[in-house]
């Protein structure tokens, strides 16, 4: 089979170049090289020091050791550091998925998250996150969902889009389910450290080995550029993964791994300073929705930098984001990129000023279409 198109990358490649401000992106604001060397001490001559030689497979031993101590309580043999978590996608759909296979995702979520797996010719089943259930998770019917044929969820929390999450005693039903019928488990954990209202919830890979968890720099931590994930799973799941690492990737470059491992290492410094902007920014954009109620509804998210808002009263909400990109130079994301026509992506992660002005510019042209 053909992979399905990209939608949210082609809206994005279309838009995020040819716009002044952007709010439809569910990362923070990125940081520069000179904010990096100021807040994690990386040194001209750190950077000197750096020689091209080829890296290691699962990713250099600095970089494996810094994900490690941070996310896989120090295992090393757990940890493979990725090209941004949309390899660690690639890598366990095409590794553990054989056409046939029964697949059970969660929706609205990130294209990749289905799309490689119905590409491979798997059967997909989507675990539905109901607006008019407010987004919450249901297990009951995940629990139907679930059969002895299912071999693999796919799941994203906090989610993207909608920003909702899981209690912890949820979390482990959700375990639970999926380990009564040995199932893998990709635990998409993107937005992970990204909480207002409950701490981050815990690996799930420590305590079911059929957990793939994936990681990535690009979201809370504002490195998208640096292109760097990570993927922790069971020994074995992960040298199925090298495998196919050797006929793509091959390895990381080691001035990138420089720079991650720095960043990891504080990233509790880069993680506080984009979470106060962003819970500033939510509260601006709580303030808004209560105030533009005609226009838009919304589940406040509980983490994460995005809110999928459904719109009430606009025809065409794709061509209501085309015309705010052209004529109003702000990006924001239909819904049709994760597959509901009637809702849009909206992201608070960016500096608060262009925020600001990014709702002001998406007042006046809601107060003009509808």
């Amino acid at each position: 089979m053909e992979i399905a198109p990209a939608l949210l990358e082609r809206w994005m490649r279309q838009y995020y170049f040819e716009t002044e401000i952007d709010i439809g992106s569910s990362g923070v604001e990125s940081f520069s090289m000179s904010d990096l060397r100021r807040l994690l001490d990386l040194s001209q001559d750190d950077l000197d020091r750096v020689t091209f030689d080829d890296s290691w497979t699962l990713g250099g031993p600095g970089l494996r050791e810094a994900i490690g101590a941070r996310w896989a309580n120090h295992d090393l043999n757990r940890v493979m550091a990725t090209h941004g978590s949309s390899e660690g996608i690639f890598l366990a759909m095409n590794a553990l998925l054989r056409p046939g296979d029964e697949v059970v995702s969660v929706s609205p979520g990130y294209q990749q998250l289905s799309a490689i797996a119905e590409s491979i010719g798997c059967n997909l089943k989507y675990w539905n996150l109901n607006f008019e259930q407010r987004f919450v998770p249901d297990l009951e019917l995940l629990k139907s969902l679930i059969t002895p044929q299912t071999r693999m969820l796919v799941v994203n929390f906090p989610n993207n889009p909608t920003g909702v999450s899981l209690t912890p005693t949820e979390q482990k039903k959700l375990v639970d389910i999926v380990a009564d019928v040995g199932s893998y488990l990709v635990w998409d954990g993107a937005f992970a450290e990204m909480t207002y209202d409950q701490q981050p919830l815990p690996d799930p890979g420590t305590w079911y080995d059929r957990t793939i968890t994936l990681g990535t720099l690009s979201k809370g931590y504002g490195l998208p550029g640096l292109r760097v994930g990570w993927c922790l799973a069971s020994p074995n799941i992960l040298e199925r993964f090298a495998h196919l690492r050797d006929y793509i990737t091959l390895h990381l470059s080691p001035l990138v791994e420089l720079i991650a491992e720095r960043a990891i290492r504080k990233a509790h410094i880069l993680l506080r300073i984009r979470m106060e902007q962003a819970g500033a920014n939510l509260d601006s954009l709580a303030a808004w929705v209560e105030s533009h109620r005609e226009f838009v509804d919304w589940v406040k998210p509980s983490g994460g930098v995005c809110a999928f808002l459904r719109t009430l009263g606009v025809g065409d909400v794709e061509a209501l984001c085309h015309r705010l990109a052209r004529e109003h130079r702000v990006l924001l994301v239909p819904g049709r990129s994760f597959g509901q026509p009637n809702f849009v992506r909206l992201g608070f992660g960016g500096p608060t000023p262009k925020f600001k002005e990014g709702l002001a510019r998406l007042s006046n042209l809601l107060a003009k279409e509808v």
